[in-house]
């Protein structure tokens, strides 16, 4: 098996760029997406799950700030 490493050379972005972009747009999708799944555990009465879901996407919303941060200071 061969691995091959990512140079940036095709996107002209280095890779940490690239990672910290992908990692505050994966955090706000996640935050977006517990929407829904707090809707879903409400709806069905479940307060331990909608307390999970809800905790969860404060830590989305925390990481994604954090990448914003991070990306206003390198870009």
């Amino acid at each position: 098996m061969t691995t091959t490493a990512r140079s940036g050379s095709s996107t002209g972005t280095k890779d940490t760029q690239y990672d910290l972009l992908w990692y505050t747009e994966s955090c706000l999708d996640n935050a977006l997406r517990l929407d829904s799944y707090i809707a879903d555990a409400e709806r069905d009465g479940d307060h331990e799950l909608t307390d999970l879901f809800r905790r969860a996407q404060s830590d989305s919303r925390k990481g994604a700030e954090q990448g914003k941060q991070l990306l206003r200071s390198r870009l």
